[in-house]
């Protein structure tokens, strides 16, 4: 897993082929506090299916990989502080 001695994600095995992803920053009747469901479609392939707009992949090899992955996600956010925005373009008055 991440080397952060307090993760804020967790992965929660439902079943044998079914992970949820929660965000503990949150209460577990928070509707927030689920990120994520993970499904097995194949040995070696995940499918997530993200409850939050997040810029990953929908498809990994294990369900173990989408926690890193999501992990690693939020360090870099909090390192440059901010997601970097296009800026919109200009209104135009008449």
């Amino acid at each position: 897993m991440s080397d952060v001695p307090d993760p804020r994600y967790v992965l929660n095995r439902l079943t044998s082929s079914e992970w949820v992803i929660n965000d503990l920053r949150y209460p577990p009747n928070d509707t927030r506090h689920l990120v994520a469901c993970v499904y097995e479609v194949a040995e070696t392939e995940v499918e997530v299916n993200w409850l939050r707009e997040l810029p990953l992949a929908s498809r990994y090899a294990s369900a173990f990989e989408v926690l890193e992955d999501i992990d690693r996600l939020h360090r870099s956010l909090r390192s440059t502080g901010s997601i970097a925005v296009a800026p919109a373009p200009p209104l135009l008055t008449t």
